[in-house]
C-alpha cells in the first residue's frame, strides 16, 4: 500500500497500535499528512516530544463527537479506526459508556467518512467480537457489522470500509504480558485459569495487516491473520518461572478461549498463506474479482485458540518477551 503523499487519519492515535503505527508509516512513506485524533491531551504533548515529522497533526476529539469528526476528516484519504473503550471487567460495569464509544462511535464514523468522501476505512477489531461472551466483545461485533453494512450506505464509488480481527497484542497496555511483567516483583503470578488459551500477535503483525488489508481490500471483509496460541500459564512461567502461580477464577465475562472464525463465518471464509479473509455477504461482492489466490476452507472450519496447529513454547514466548521488553 502506497501511502506516499497520503493524508491518513488514526483514530486512537495516542493508544499502543497508533503510536507503532505512526512510527511505521513514517518510516515507510512520505505522507502529506498523519493525523493523530485521540482525547488524551497529555499522550498527544508526549508522542509530539517523540515524534517531529512535519506532516504530523494532532487532534484533540472524541468519536463520540460527530461535528469534531467532520472537521478532523476533512480531506482525509485514509483512516485508521483505532480507538475504543477495551477492558472487559469495565465494560461490564459501565455497558453505557462502551455502547456510546464503541457503537455510536463507529456509526459516527461512518456517517462522516462517507460525507466527506474518504476512499478507505480500516477498523481493528478483537477476537472477542467472534461469537462474544461479554459486553466489550458484544460492542465490537455491533462495529464490525456496522462498518461491513457501511458499503451499503456509501454507493459504487463512494468510501470502503473494512475490518481486521486478531488477538492479544504482546506489549500493549492492556496485555497480560506488562501486568505479570509488574507482578513478578511480588513473587506471585495470578492467572485466572491454567487451561486459559489466548492468540498472540506483535505490534508489527498487526500494523502490517492493517496495510494488507489498505492494499487488498474491496470492501466488507474481515481480515483474519494467522497467528499463534499460547496457554495463560506458559505466559507466566516465560515472564518469571521462579514465581509462584496462584489460581483466581475467571473474571466476569472473561472467555476461557477466544475464537477469531467461528463456524457460521466459517462458510463464508476464505485462506490464504498468512490470512484468511471473511467475506461478507453482498450481491456485489463476486469471488472471482475479490478472493483471487484463496481457497475455501472447509464447512466445519473454526478458527479458535484452543485448536490452533500454531503454537508458542514457553522458548518462544521469552524471546517474544524480551523483543517487547527491548522495543
Amino acid at each position: 500500500m502506497d501511502l506516499n503523499g497520503k493524508t491518513i487519519l488514526v483514530t486512537g492515535g495516542t493508544g499502543s497500535f497508533g503510536k507503532f503505527f505512526i512510527k511505521s508509516v513514517l518510516e515507510r512513506f512520505s505522507p502529506k499528512r498523519l493525523i493523530v485524533f485521540s482525547r488524551d491531551e497529555l499522550k498527544q504533548f508526549e508522542m509530539q516530544q517523540e515524534f517531529t515529522d512535519p506532516s504530523l497533526r494532532f487532534f484533540i476529539g472524541d468519536v463520540r463527537d460527530k461535528d469534531r469528526l467532520y472537521r478532523a476528516f476533512d480531506g482525509v484519504d485514509y483512516i485508521i479506526h483505532a480507538a475504543a473503550l477495551k477492558q472487559v471487567p469495565a465494560a461490564e460495569y459501565n455497558p453505557f459508556e462502551f455502547i456510546k464509544t464503541n457503537v455510536m462511535g463507529a456509526q459516527n464514523i461512518i456517517d462522516v467518512a462517507i460525507d466527506l468522501g474518504v476512499k478507505k476505512v480500516v477498523a481493528l477489531s478483537t477476537d472477542k467480537a467472534c461469537n462474544p461472551a461479554n459486553l466489550y466483545g458484544a460492542t465490537k461485533l455491533c462495529s464490525d457489522k456496522l462498518f461491513i453494512s457501511g458499503n451499503s450506505y456509501s454507493g459504487e464509488s463512494g468510501a470502503r470500509f473494512s475490518v481486521v480481527r486478531y488477538g492479544n497484542v504482546a506489549g500493549s497496555r492492556g496485555s497480560v504480558i506488562p501486568f505479570f511483567m509488574k507482578m513478578k516483583e511480588t513473587g506471585i503470578l495470578p492467572i485466572t485459569d491454567e487451561r486459559m488459551t489466548r492468540f498472540w500477535i506483535t505490534l508489527e503483525e498487526s500494523v502490517n495487516l492493517v496495510l494488507l488489508a489498505m492494499e487488498k481490500m474491496s470492501g466488507g471483509e474481515i481480515f483474519v491473520p494467522k497467528i499463534p496460541s499460547s496457554t495463560v500459564l506458559d505466559i507466566a512461567k516465560a515472564v518469571s518461572p521462579e514465581s509462584k502461580v496462584e489460581v483466581v477464577g475467571i473474571r466476569p465475562g472473561e472467555k476461557l478461549h477466544e475464537s477469531l472464525i467461528s463456524t457460521e463465518e466459517g462458510r463464508m471464509t476464505f485462506e490464504y498463506d498468512d490470512y484468511y479473509i471473511i467475506r461478507p455477504n453482498f450481491p456485489w461482492w463476486t469471488l472471482n474479482d475479490r478472493c483471487k489466490g484463496g481457497r475455501e476452507v472447509d464447512k466445519d472450519f473454526v478458527y479458535s485458540s484452543d485448536t490452533n496447529s500454531n503454537w508458542l513454547s514457553v522458548e518462544d514466548l521469552r524471546e517474544m518477551i524480551t523483543k517487547v521488553a527491548c522495543g
